[in-house]
């Protein structure tokens, strides 16, 4: 575990709210994404192989934690387009997790249980559509895992890098009496940068993930850790 000080840090005690991304961070779906989009861009008359699905692919792989409909309109461009892809994707990937190709990230469940047993408050967000984000929920029994899940259409349909999300996850859970009492953990600079622009007290890179560490930080990440089941440890201040 690598970490940044400042004067002016937080003390990491104080966190009352963690926001955790789930593809890369709590979940690991074995690069469904990729495979997801293969068979949407397919839909969409993108030759596998080509050149235009090698920029396309190498766009979504630059963007992982990023909301896909976003990324569909950047690749895309029309809205029709883009959100037919979206749907293609996100059915795809659906398909794929219904077969039993998504599993926990080892040792995610329990640092949720920690962090819960803890006395802070956990939200799970995404940047998939909700039927994905209920689809993975489903397939690792986490649907009682914590009091709310967020997707980008839940924080008026701005993914990350827009902090949209981890303010929503105060606004409803009010778990916390100021943003700095919340910590945001993801595999991607998307991740951490929604957390720095939410002004998250505390901002963890894992590495089990899209991003490494050089990433992360140049997004604003405070900690890296190897992965989520660190977390705990890191906020009740042990080394």
């Amino acid at each position: 575990m690598t970490d940044k000080h400042t004067p002016d840090t937080p003390d990491a005690r104080d966190i009352r709210l963690v926001v955790l991304d789930m593809a890369g961070t709590t979940v690991a779906d074995g690069g469904l994404v990729e495979r997801a989009f293969a068979a949407a861009s397919a839909e969409l008359g993108v030759e596998p192989g080509s050149a235009d699905h090698a920029d396309k692919l190498a766009y979504v792989r630059a963007t992982m934690g990023e909301s896909k409909i976003s990324v569909f309109r950047h690749l895309f461009g029309a809205e029709d387009l883009a959100q037919q892809a979206n749907a293609a994707f996100e059915r795809a990937y659906g398909e794929l997790v219904d077969g039993g190709l998504v599993a926990e990230i080892p040792g995610a469940r329990a640092a949720i249980e920690e962090l819960r047993a803890d006395g802070r408050t956990v939200v799970l967000s995404t940047g998939f559509a909700r039927v994905t984000q209920d689809a993975i929920l489903d397939a690792l029994g986490w649907r009682d895992l914590v009091p709310l899940t967020l997707c980008p259409a839940d924080a008026g349909g701005r993914g990350r890098p827009y902090p949209d999300m981890v303010l929503t996850a105060l606004l409803r859970t009010r778990a916390a009496e100021a943003v700095h009492q919340i910590a945001v953990a993801g595999d991607t600079s998307y991740d951490a940068l929604s957390g720095v622009r939410a002004g998250a007290g505390l901002v963890a890179g894992v590495l089990t993930g899209a991003h490494a560490e050089p990433e992360l930080r140049a997004a604003g990440a405070t900690h890296v850790l190897p992965s989520v089941a660190a977390l705990p440890a890191l906020l009740r201040g042990e080394r």
